[in-house]
């Protein structure tokens, strides 16, 4: 068995409404770099990454077309941990993570896909299987919305299913973030986990002093609450503040990750399959945090998510995100109750409507796979 085809399409989607957080700013839209892979003998896979807008995303795109694809003909889709090294490898000089992880992630997804698809059985069930069932929450991105407006779409989120929810801070003030976060919590009741999300905003006592005054609020965790480069930051607010710390949505590498664990610095380690590095690095870091008795989360693509959260013992929330491509998939999750079930289709199980994305397509396929 070997690859035959390969093919990468870019496709830039608007978001329905502008969202904003105390570092990206207005997101008005978002890009996708997709991955289709076939053999020689019919078997075929999917994988995909994003970006927030569309900056980098035509440099994934052409990583992937100029420097894995010739590289990745021929060879055995079945030898994933040896094609990721390669790969890693092929692109280390000019990476070491960053965009290269995420060109890596759409191919390394592919793969995984193609590998459940070969034996019949959905992604979850084939890395291992735990439970088809996957704790929920809702990722909302608001910070910039009202207090009003805030409390309209947490009971929207409740509404829809969801039992816990999370909500952006880093606003200029502290006391307005409070000012939010007491509303949040007197409107979902005492025992509705509650996270809150600064996306690296703070200097390390800026945090500290937010974590002491969240704590009586009953605050879930507190993620991304400084540059994640700073690992002895990170460990100073676990040890001085009051809350659990989640991170890792930045962090692209498993080295990194395990940086952050030994020292203290996470409690909630939270990988992203389209940044870590696929599936075959989100596991290593799943892994890495059992052996540490640590619970793992995730951020983003929930789709795929929902596979390696129901595939590993120490699960926590699956994050459900703004950047969706719901409208486009044909069985999309559902929410019941706080919870959804990991799909039974072969693979990932998602299958998109690409005629209705077409108006989006940036960099389109070569191949009709």
């Amino acid at each position: 068995m070997k690859i035959e085809l390969l093919d990468v399409s870019q496709y830039n989607f608007p978001l329905p409404s502008v969202l904003t957080d105390s570092t990206h700013g207005e997101m008005k839209e978002f890009s996708v770099i997709f991955v289709k892979v076939i053999t020689n003998k019919g078997d075929k896979g999917l994988g995909y990454t994003y970006t927030v807008g569309t900056t980098g995303a035509s440099a994934i795109y052409s990583l992937i077309k100029n420097d894995l694809i010739p590289f990745l003909k021929g060879k055995d889709p079945r030898i994933t941990e040896k094609i990721w090294e390669e790969m890693w490898q092929r692109l280390h000089y000019v990476g070491r993570g960053g965009i290269v992880s995420f060109a890596i992630s759409a191919v390394d997804i592919a793969l995984w896909d193609l590998k459940a698809r070969m034996v019949n059985e959905p992604l979850w069930r084939f890395l291992g299987g735990y439970s088809n069932k996957v704790a929920v929450y809702a990722g909302g991105i608001d910070l910039m919305m009202t207090v009003d407006e805030l409390r309209v779409k947490v009971k929207e989120n409740l509404m829809n299913g969801f039992k816990a929810i999370k909500i952006k801070v880093g606003r200029k003030k502290l006391s307005e973030d409070i000012e939010r976060v007491a509303a949040v919590r007197e409107i979902i009741g005492p025992e509705v986990p509650l996270m809150v999300d600064a996306n690296m905003c703070w200097t390390v006592d800026q945090a500290i002093q937010a974590s002491r005054s969240f704590e009586k609020f009953n605050v879930f965790w507190l993620e991304e609450p400084i540059i994640p480069d700073d690992v002895t930051g990170h460990a100073k607010i676990a040890n001085e503040g009051k809350l659990p710390i989640a991170t890792g949505e930045n962090l692209h590498t498993i080295y990194e990750f395990q940086k952050m664990i030994v020292d203290g610095g996470i409690s909630y380690p939270e990988p992203d399959v389209s940044n870590i590095g696929g599936i075959t690095a989100w596991m290593k870091v799943a892994h890495m945090a059992q052996a540490f008795n640590l619970p793992v989360t995730t951020h983003g693509i929930h789709d795929i998510h929902v596979h390696l959260l129901a595939a590993v013992p120490n699960a926590s929330f699956l994050e459900v995100h703004g950047f969706s491509l719901e409208k486009f998939m044909k069985d999309p999750l559902e929410i019941k109750n706080g919870m959804v079930i990991a799909p039974e289709k072969p693979g990932h199980g998602i299958e998109f409507n690409w005629e209705a994305m077409k108006p989006y397509a940036y960099s389109g396929w070569t191949y009709e796979l």
